[in-house]
């Protein structure tokens, strides 16, 4: 039967180390059975497939390992969807006796956030043999010992666990003892040799046993240890504790040297076989016992450290020994008391340190673990974060939290968060930790740029140079980099019927507002127009201000006379009867100025005047008034000079001449007025048509002259080769120019009339024909005349003729 259960067990070990990967699935979570001392490099699982992951949501959701503690006994192939293992794991260094071995570690993914558990559970080989604590176990075991006296033997240690720990023992064959085999509450086993038959000195004084520990792996391993049996004198008592079996509490925080227990044997001996020693028995390793007895007095002293969490209780076999070795045997159960010892590690699971302003309510921070060693109440944790920040915590799986946004984020507000995570647990008194961590708020273009004042008015003294800044617009942005880059533009309307980019442009970076050309009052008193303001962002936002600009009048324009026109072909004059009264209206000057405000004020004077006595000018009217009673002894002929002046600074004038004629009749006015049309000015410009057509003139002549070079130096060149050929030469002569009968350059006869005014210092050439103003409201004198003195002036004129007549005739040959 033990032979077909062992075949057994061995199978079944087997068929787990060739399917060592058992895989379970329940709810995003999977569990792997792997053996120990598997070699790096080697796959656990394929987390991709049992997950129902894709190779490329594992690249790019940034896949992870989070292992808890600093071992790293996996690594997560990202490339393949394996785990592979990245270092040797000893199930007995990780685990020691618990079982089943395994430890929990999470598979992290980014955008979105996912979490997936992952147990992976280690599987003992048999790689120890069981190992006794001595080499040799040394009895002294008097003759008179009864029958059945139980001698407790030291347990070999195995540090494999199930199958592949110690399973049994075995004693060489001999005459007088046998062996028993026990299991411990915690599964461990130890052995007692029994004495089935008396020891007799006299026969034999010493027995060599061999002790052998079998554990059940495959292949099998065993131990061994000489047992040196001493038979001594008879001592018929052996020690006897005074409780069977020892239990106490400690607290895992009692510090080192405490006594915790004294135990006790009574030997009924007397002298010395009643001297009794104590000791402790089946210590799988001296140095893992934190307790130490002293062998007189039986007080047991903590020498070591203990830990709830890596050992929560201890059981030791006492033993009691009087100096001929017969022994009494007892028990300590060493419950070891929780108490709260560990506080909580915060760990960053996943943190970027940057959140953008503009992340939804809800939005995940990070994924925060906490870890607290402690159990019950006191390895409960609470992690709490600042309640005045916006932010708040959600319990995730086990042992995980999330971070997450509570309110709308506004980096222009807070661009960075302090944020304190604080850990505690329920013990009492309870224990906490602190984690502060930085968080950055990036900034989104959430702002459009703002004027400092949504209108700007400002003022510009017409006639001012081009380019001459006008006012400076300002935006801010309150958001960051590009985003709050302002450019400046202009909004193209029209003002007149002409687009403002024709007056106005705009620096984009400065925002200064310059003018494109001087500016005329006249013509535009008011240019409205409209800034934008816009950012880099994007998409861009932008906002808009309205810009007036006032032009400021300067006195630029002289005024100008409407009345009385002033005529070019004859004269024009106000009758004045030789019966008028004080105060008679002769006329009124009528002058405008387009200027504006004092700068149009016009004030009206008498400059000069052929009798000054007998008109006056209306300083603000302009009318011309007769200032005493006409008389006969009055020329008829009155010439009044008027000066109109405005109020700019520096003023502005023009001039009028006004004729009055003192006449009742229209004959004695024809008759005194006939030399005013020679008293007109009206040949300035004649002067100045004469220059330029000579100047024109000369320019032609020029130009034909440079030609007819040309074509004689081209014909001499073509001769010169015709010359040198062997084709017959044709002689060339030019053309005769000749001006008889009108062949000339100048084929027309052109007629000038000259004439002599009757100022004698201009004398000029003007047209033959006159344009004769009609006005029903004055008096046209036509300065026709009589013949004689016609022709007296043109005679007069002639002499100033030659220099003209000269230049004429040098054109005229010149062609």
């Amino acid at each position: 039967m033990d032979t077909l259960t062992r075949k057994s067990t061995s199978l079944d070990w087997r068929v787990t180390i060739l399917s060592f990967c058992v895989v379970a699935a329940v709810g995003g979570q999977i569990r792997y059975s792997v053996p120990e001392e598997m070699r790096k490099g080697l796959i656990v699982g394929n987390v991709a497939k049992d997950l129902g992951l894709e190779m490329k949501r594992l690249v790019t959701g940034r896949a992870r390992l989070v292992i808890e503690g600093s071992n790293q006994y996996v690594a997560l192939d990202q490339n393949k969807g394996h785990i592979v293992v990245n270092e040797r794991t000893d199930r007995e260094k990780l685990c020691a006796k618990k079982t089943p071995c395994s430890f929990t570690l999470e598979i992290v993914l980014e955008d979105p956030l996912e979490l997936f558990a992952v147990t992976i559970e280690i599987q003992d080989i048999n790689d120890h043999s069981p190992v006794f604590p001595k080499k040799e176990i040394n009895l002294e075991i008097s003759e008179s010992t009864p029958i059945g006296t139980i001698f407790l033997l030291d347990s070999a240690a195995d540090p494999d666990v199930g199958m592949n720990a110690l399973q049994s023992y075995s004693l060489k064959a001999n005459d007088n003892f046998i062996l028993k085999q026990h299991t411990r509450s915690d599964g461990s086993k130890y052995a007692e040799m029994v004495l089935e038959r008396a020891l007799d000195r006299e026969r034999k004084t010493e027995h060599a046993l061999i002790l052998t520990a079998v554990d059940g792996g495959e292949p099998q391993r065993s131990g061994t240890v000489r047992i040196h049996v001493s038979v001594l004198d008879a001592n018929d008592n052996a020690p006897v504790f005074t409780q069977p079996l020892y239990k106490l509490a400690v607290l895992e925080n009692v510090p080192r040297g405490t006594n915790i227990i004294t135990v006790t044997a009574v030997d009924a001996d007397q002298g010395y076989n009643g001297n009794v020693t104590y000791s402790f028995t089946h210590l799988e390793d001296d140095s893992s016992c934190p307790f130490q007895i002293n062998s007189y007095s039986g007080e047991i002293k903590l020498t070591g450290d203990i830990d709830y969490e890596m050992s929560p209780n201890y059981e030791i076999n006492l033993q009691a020994k009087d100096p001929w070795g017969v022994l009494g045997v007892s028990k300590l159960i060493v419950d070891v008391v929780d108490v709260n010892d560990n506080t909580p590690v915060i760990t960053m699971a996943s943190f970027s340190g940057k959140i953008s302003e503009d992340s939804t309510p809800g939005t995940v921070v990070a994924l925060v673990s906490v870890q607290d060693k402690d159990s019950g109440k006191n390895g409960i944790v609470h992690l709490k974060v600042d309640e005045r920040l916006p932010f708040k915590i959600k319990s995730s799986l086990r042992n995980y939290y999330a971070l997450v946004t509570e309110q709308d984020l506004d980096r222009e507000k807070q661009s960075r968060y302090n944020i304190t995570l604080t850990a505690t647990d329920e013990g009492l008194p309870a224990l906490s930790s602190i984690k502060t961590v930085v968080l950055d708020v990036t900034d989104v273009n959430d702002n459009a740029p703002t004027f400092s004042q949504s209108v700007y008015v400002t003022q510009v003294m017409e006639n001012n140079s081009p380019g001459v800044p006008v006012l400076q617009t300002q935006a801010s942005d309150p958001d960051l980099g590009q985003n709050a880059r302002v450019s400046y533009l202009l909004i193209d309307e029209d003002v007149n019927g002409i687009p403002v980019s024709t007056y106005f442009s705009i620096n984009t970076e400065s925002g200064v507002i310059q003018s494109l050309r001087s500016l005329d009052y006249e013509q535009v008193k008011v240019y409205k127009m409209r800034v934008k303001a816009q950012d880099g962002g994007s998409p861009p936002l932008s906002s808009n201000a309205t810009v007036f600009v006032h032009v400021q009048d300067q006195n630029d324009n002289a005024p100008q006379v409407l009345y009385p026109v002033q005529t070019g072909g004859s004269v024009v004059a106000e009758m004045v009867p030789r019966s008028a009264d004080v105060g008679y209206l002769v006329t009124k000057v009528v002058a405008v100025d387009v200027d504006s405000g004092q700068n149009a004020w016009l004030s009206y004077k008498l400059q000069k005047a052929t009798d000054r006595a007998l008109f006056e000018v209306g300083l603000q009217n302009g009318e011309i008034r007769t200032i005493r009673q006409v008389t006969d002894k009055d020329a008829v002929k009155q010439r009044l000079t008027v000066f109109v002046e405005d109020n700019g600074q520096p003023s502005r004038s023009a001039t009028v001449i006004v004729n009055v004629a003192v006449a009742d009749s229209y004959p004695e006015v024809l008759s005194e007025f006939t030399d005013f049309t020679h008293d007109k000015e009206y040949n300035d410009n004649l002067t100045f048509y004469l220059v330029l057509a000579l100047a024109v003139v000369s320019f032609l002549f020029i130009t034909c002259l440079v030609v007819i070079i040309s074509v004689k130096i081209y014909r001499w060149r073509q001769s010169r080769i015709l010359y040198h050929s062997s084709l017959p030469v044709i002689p060339y002569y030019p053309p005769r120019y000749s001006d008889t009968l009108g062949t000339g350059t100048l084929p027309h006869v052109y007629s000038y009339e000259v004439c002599r005014t009757t100022d004698s210092r201009k004398s000029d050439i003007k047209p033959t024909h006159y344009m004769e103003p009609m006005s029903p409201s004055l008096v046209s004198v036509d300065k026709a005349g009589t013949d004689a003195q016609q022709n007296e002036e043109d005679s007069l004129t002639m002499s100033r003729l030659p220099t003209l007549v000269s230049s004429l005739n040098f054109i005229k040959n010149a062609y």
